[in-house]
């Protein structure tokens, strides 16, 4: 196969609902070794690949180009939040959450971001794996603040209010300002 041109990559994955035209785009991508995370985001947008295309298409960018696998992952994990959140894919997002943060582990946002995805109704992903998560965070990130105020949250919503005012107490004695 010949290699497609940029813009005929960013179209097929932009518009195309075939997935042999789509996986095509995406080998030429990584042939030319178009690390472009802005090109990607376009794919994993496309409404008509599914959770494992879309799982399949991110791990093999992540694992050829290593160099942008903290961006990848952040924008898996929003794409489960957000276009998979009806069928429960919250612990699929909470993985790539997961992912992200072990790229890049004193960065805070995957760990806030996970947070907002929680759904207390039905405890998806369970609080108690969010919890673990904030706390493998809280000895990674240098601003704790906000950190520490999220797990007071949830340890409120888990009936815990030891905890939760421990984290609260904690969040303010760290005398940051918090950024979330």
């Amino acid at each position: 196969m010949a290699d497609l041109s940029r813009e005929d990559i960013r179209q097929r994955f932009a518009s195309s609902t075939n997935f042999n035209e789509i996986f095509d785009a995406f080998e030429s991508a990584i042939s030319q070794k178009l690390d472009d995370v802005e090109v990607y985001r376009i794919l994993f947008w496309n409404d008509s690949l599914g959770p494992d295309e879309i799982m399949l298409f991110g791990e093999k960018l992540a694992k050829d180009f290593p160099h942008i696998a903290y961006d990848v992952y952040m924008w898996l994990a929003n794409v489960f939040e957000l276009l998979f959140s009806s069928r429960d894919n919250f612990e699929q997002a909470l993985a790539y959450y997961e992912k992200a943060a072990a790229v890049k582990p004193s960065e805070a946002d995957p760990y806030l971001d996970a947070c907002d995805c929680y759904n207390p109704d039905l405890n998806i992903p369970p609080i108690s794996s969010l919890i673990e998560f904030l706390k493998v965070g809280l000895e990674c990130v240098s601003s704790n603040k906000s950190l520490c105020h999220r797990l007071a949250n949830l340890y409120h919503l888990a009936g815990d209010e030891d905890l939760a005012e421990y984290y609260r107490v904690k969040a303010e004695e760290s005398g940051e300002e918090q950024s979330s």
